[in-house]
């Protein structure tokens, strides 16, 4: 996807629908808090009834705000703006191979981030998501 828009994230919901999971009774989908990612978007881009279908064929399960894998792969991008992309390309055949070079490089360093988010803590923050143990 080349842009980041409500409209956009909310053709993609539609898809995902109506053409990967036709016959599918509830979505479950797992994304970050992004501020495209709300019902709002369904009903800026869609006539009322179109866009309450597609909600009610949705469960949304939002990853915590700072504590999820997205936000490693947040962090990534960033970094490879900062040290990749920082500057004018004028092909994507060119983007690609800059950002090819610069992953085997990465990669190649075996970099870690200090994950700080402990299961204790994801039990508790995310108690709706754990099922209940019963004696």
């Amino acid at each position: 996807m080349k842009s980041k828009t409500k409209k956009n994230w909310a053709h993609f919901v539609r898809y995902i629908a109506n053409k990967l999971y036709p016959n599918t009774e509830k979505i479950l989908l797992v994304m970050d808090n992004l501020n495209t990612h709300k019902p709002s978007a369904l009903y800026v881009t869609f006539p009322p009834e179109e866009a309450k279908r597609i909600w009610d064929r949705y469960e949304f399960i939002y990853t915590p705000k700072h504590g999820s894998w997205l936000n490693m792969a947040e962090i990534e991008l960033n970094v490879l703006m900062g040290q990749c992309l920082n500057h004018r390309i004028d092909s994507i055949a060119t983007i690609r191979k800059e950002v090819r070079a610069w992953e085997k490089d990465k990669n190649n360093k075996k970099p870690k981030i200090n994950w700080q988010f402990k299961t204790d803590d994801a039990r508790i923050k995310l108690k709706r998501l754990y099922q209940t143990i019963s004696p």
